[in-house]
């Protein structure tokens, strides 16, 4: 609640004290950590790794540089940091820089003080409004950051131009007494960077050569990519060195963390219709970032951001509800083959190296697709490839022989994106086993026919991707046939093209 204080007078004769924004930021730390409250609420998988860090960077009363490749909440996370400040702290009233109403450091706010003295009217302001940010551009200016001499203020005035009244504050001095954030620190040109350096040590400024010094008292928080990993730019060397905590971020580390992410980021309920969308095709989602993080066509020096995933997350379900509004479907589960459509999310999202480029985007985009495919498709079922004992051989413990026998026969199945449900549950049904091995694996209720459909299509695909049977694709359309009958009949007209 905003204190009622709104004079200097008033405010000593509460018996206000005064503290730096590390200070209240050390104490507030102190606090939510004996209250066992959520550090940083909507931040996933940094529990035990990089939330640590930060804490002891806080209670160090630290700057922060915080280095990791694109989309590991680095910015999240510094935008999270003002909730360690006081809710409220009283400014000059008018102040441009936030000035303390006990040691005002701009010349607006030092004649005011002194003038006006226990009359001095104060403002309180929020913590959101000490909180400000820039992200770092190779045309930023020393003027944008720090301030300049204002020849229009200088003029009017009749100030001369090493006037502190002459001066037009930066971004920076107008969060003093705050947290500032410097997004993607190694775009900043290398005299820029030096431009920080007296912030960061001496705590101030001068503009134009002029003696004018500001003491600025604030956080300052830096992200940026490892310097290895980019040739964009770098973060000069004595800059590094001023800053006190450097603390590495990273990618998810399990399926659970990435589908948690993708969870709380992605818009999954749609209010055209109710999608239901089944645990291995979001861990399919979340796998096939993992698979593109050691994919060798795609460079990993620059990544590859868990915006990736809500992406093809997004385009999953808008291609399942596509389906569902054509075909007047009230409740719609997406398929695999929706994967086709929602490779638009997927190809944007990765930068290739010189071998993807030459095999094409999208091809590499359906083979990260098809090796998540495989990879989630052995957490639930047993190994394709692995051929059953003897003694389980023709029994129900010889998984697939039903499914292998009838492609084996000559037969074919057909699939499309835009399918019905019941037309697609009842081409699935043409193969002999596959509805078993899905309810008894997967624990399915059968008259959920659109879970159903959908869990018997992924294990389709993924003999496919085990190279059991073959497939043909083509706009939404899917077909899969015998593996060695495929072979011989040799390439068709579409795989010739």
């Amino acid at each position: 609640m905003k204190p009622d204080q709104n004079t200097l007078g008033a405010l000593k004769a509460a018996g206000y004290t005064l503290r730096s924004p590390k200070e209240e930021m050390r104490l507030n730390c102190i606090r939510k950590l004996r209250s066992h409250e959520t550090l940083f609420p909507g931040i996933i998988g940094f529990d035990d790794t990089v939330i640590p860090q930060i804490v002891n960077a806080l209670l160090a009363k630290h700057d922060i540089l915080l280095l990791g490749l694109r989309g590991q909440a680095k910015t999240r996370i510094a935008r999270l940091l003002v909730n360690f400040l006081d809710e409220y702290t009283p400014i000059v009233a008018g102040s441009e820089i936030n000035d303390s109403p006990f040691h005002p450091v701009s010349h607006y706010a030092r004649e005011r003080v002194q003038n006006e003295g226990d009359a001095t009217p104060i403002e309180w302001i929020h913590r959101s409004e000490r909180y400000g940010e820039k992200l770092a551009t190779p045309d930023v200016s020393v003027a944008d950051l720090i301030g300049d001499i204002d020849p229009i203020k200088a003029a009017s005035q009749r100030l001369s131009y090493s006037h502190e009244g002459a001066i037009h504050y930066g971004i920076i001095p107008r969060t003093n007494r705050g947290i500032f954030v410097i997004n993607e620190l190694p775009d900043l040109q290398p005299r820029i960077q030096v431009a920080l350096f007296n912030i960061l040590q001496e705590r101030d400024v001068q503009i134009r050569g002029f003696q004018v010094r500001l003491p600025l008292d604030m956080v300052l928080v830096f992200t940026a990519n490892p310097e290895d990993y980019t040739n964009r730019g770098s973060i000069i060397t004595p800059l590094k060195d001023r800053i006190d905590a450097q603390i590495m971020t990273h990618y998810p580390r399990s399926l659970d963390e990435g589908i948690a992410i993708i969870e709380q980021n992605a818009w999954i309920q749609r209010d055209s219709t109710s999608i239901e969308v089944p645990e291995y095709l979001k861990q399919i989602v979340e796998a096939i970032a993992v698979c593109a993080r050691s994919s060798e066509f795609v460079d990993q020096s620059s990544g590859v951001s868990a915006r990736m995933t809500i992406s093809v997350m997004e385009s999953l379900i808008s291609n399942a509800e596509r389906r569902a509004i054509s075909l007047n479907e009230e409740h719609v589960v997406p398929r695999v083959v929706d994967f086709q459509q929602a490779v638009s999310g997927l190809s944007g999202k990765v930068e290739l190296v010189f071998e993807g480029e030459q095999e094409g985007s999208a091809k590499v985009s359906r083979a990260l697709v098809g090796r998540a495919v495989r990879e989630v498709f052995a957490l639930h079922f047993p190994d394709p490839l692995k051929k059953p004992k003897r003694k389980h051989e023709g029994t129900a413990l010889d998984f697939y022989a039903p499914i292998m026998k009838y492609f084996a026969d000559g037969h074919a199945l057909t699939l499309s994106d835009m399918m019905s449900t019941a037309d697609f549950l009842d081409e699935l049904d043409k193969v002999p086993g596959l509805r078993d091995l899905a309810v008894r694996v997967l624990n399915l209720d059968e008259s959920d026919t659109a879970q159903l459909a959908t869990a018997m299509e992924f294990i389709v695909e993924a003999l496919h991707q085990h190279s059991r049977i073959a497939k043909d694709e083509v706009d939404g359309l899917v077909s899969y046939k015998d593996m060695v009958g495929s072979i011989f009949k040799g390439p068709s007209a579409d795989d010739e093209y």
